[in-house]
């Protein structure tokens, strides 16, 4: 079989042979049912029936992987798809750096593995929940489809996850596919695994906040797992990274498109402070310190999925073999970090402070610090836009102490600035950080959906291009009426 294209003849596409792996097969056809009444109870509400310009993978080739068509969410080809084998792949870090990559889970490494694959996995449907009411405000159908594009994509990373259970983890990793559908976001009894993934998802502002920030956060889990010993562990992230690109880009764009709007409409209205909020929220845009009180939130809420700065469950992970740095083959040293330092920034005697500890213990925050290097990418363009149309104001990230649930700075408080300051002042303070209720009732007042083909609610801009090229009108979602 062509491990590049995907078999669509059964109820499970894939491209790793399921046909005559019977066992696995039928674990995964079992699980399937409760996998469709997850979909249904928890998927994106008002809209199963509505056909959704959507694309499928048909492939692994990186040149053409993938084909758009009008389908119901409902009947979307999830599938198991690993990237191809690399012949007489090795381990590239850790105890075991240069041995054979491990087709099969090593004894030793299991319980470790299979926690790592549960919390991936964990994520895919929590955030699907958390979203699961956009569709009803959506500010486009453009915009619908991407979300629904999201949410699919979202449901096979979590099929991805379940298949590697399944296959190598026998009757405990089945028992955890059947938690994966268990668990709720935000439930009070049985909440998701992560903080940020029981958040509410309230608003469009907010999906495009957590599609950059927090999707970027699983980037780089899933980088670091793309670097793991276990090979089919690897090639799955390594695909799920493809999928992942467009997720991002949604963030990004939705971002881009939402500040773009609101410095046209400032501009044509003569405001030329972008802090006199109450102007500019009368032209029915969101204004800028608002948007940058988003970021603030899920920036924090995202750095809170790193864990601790300094770990010694990275160290094991690493040590093991089992998960590697973000591009862990293009690094320059021993791939052993055995005798090597990472500054951490720590909360020393009241002050924030830079101190060398061992990289082995530091690799949260190495890998968070990559993070926070890749999240600045997108702040240059959405930036560039204000400064173009004539505005002094700077979006930025706040300083790594604010808002902090998890970490060094847990249990401080700090300005975005990353002045430490006491329980009375961020009191006073934080609601000119954080989104206020105001804030929130402001930006839900303009969630009113725009269903007409080309249409764009008048706080977002239109995209450059649209999705697969298609022309502006281009009817992305045909709503069941």
């Amino acid at each position: 079989m062509n491990i590049m294209n995907v078999d669509y003849t059964t109820k499970i596409p894939n491209n790793v042979n399921l046909s005559e792996d019977r066992q696995v097969l039928k674990a995964l056809e079992g699980w399937h049912p409760g996998y469709m009444d997850w979909w249904s109870d928890m998927g994106p509400e008002g809209f199963q029936q509505s056909l959704v310009y959507l694309r499928t993978a048909y492939s692994v080739d990186p040149r053409g992987w993938a084909k758009f068509d009008y389908v119901r969410m409902p009947e979307y080809r999830w599938g198991i798809l690993l990237a191809p084998q690399e012949e007489n792949r090795v381990i590239p870090f850790g105890e075991h750096y240069g041995e054979p990559a491990w087709q099969e889970v090593p004894g030793e490494h299991r319980a470790m593995l299979r926690r790592l694959i549960v919390i991936q996995g964990d994520t895919e449907p929590a955030s699907v929940e958390q979203q699961r009411h956009l569709g009803k405000t959506a500010p486009s159908l453009y915009d619908l489809r991407n979300l629904f594009q999201v949410n699919v994509e979202e449901g096979r990373h979590l099929w991805a996850m379940v298949y590697l259970l399944q296959k190598y983890f026998g009757r405990d990793g089945r028992e955890e596919a059947d938690e994966l559908l268990r668990r709720r976001s935000g439930d009070a009894d049985s909440p998701r695994m992560l903080g940020a993934f029981n958040e509410k998802t309230p608003d469009w502002l907010s999906f495009f906040m957590f599609t950059y920030f927090t999707d970027r956060d699983g980037k780089m889990q899933l980088h670091s797992l793309a670097q793991s010993g276990f090979d089919p562990l690897s090639r799955t992230c390594r695909f799920m990274l493809t999928e992942e690109a467009h997720h991002m880009f949604v963030g990004e764009t939705g971002i881009s498109r939402v500040v773009q709007r609101t410095c046209e409409a400032m501009k044509d209205a003569g405001i030329s402070d972008p802090s006199d909020i109450a102007k500019v929220r009368a032209l029915g845009v969101i204004d800028l310190p608002t948007i940058q009180k988003k970021l603030n939130l899920h920036y924090s809420l995202s750095l809170d999925l790193f864990g601790s700065e300094v770990s010694t469950n990275a160290a094991n992970a690493f040590n093991a073999g089992v998960k590697g740095r973000y591009r862990e083959t293009q690094i320059e040293d021993d791939h052993r970090l055995q005798n090597s330092t990472y500054p951490v920034l720590k909360l020393v005697n009241g002050q924030i402070k830079r101190v060398d500890e061992p990289a082995l213990t530091a690799l949260n925050m190495r890998l968070r610090d990559d993070y926070t290097q890749d999240c600045a990418k997108g702040m240059l363009r959405w930036n560039k836009i204000i400064s173009l149309a004539g505005y002094d104001f700077k979006l930025t990230l706040p300083n790594v102490a604010f808002h902090r649930q998890i970490g060094e700075f847990k249990g401080i408080h700090a300005t975005p600035d990353g002045v430490l300051i006491d329980d009375a002042s961020w009191d006073k303070r934080k609601s000119g950080w954080l989104p206020s209720s105001d804030d929130g009732d402001f930006i839900a007042s303009l969630m009113t959906p725009v269903t007409e083909p080309g249409g764009f609610a008048p706080w977002i801009s239109p995209p450059k291009v649209g999705i697969d090229n298609k022309p502006g009108d281009f009817e992305y979602v045909k709503i069941e009426t």
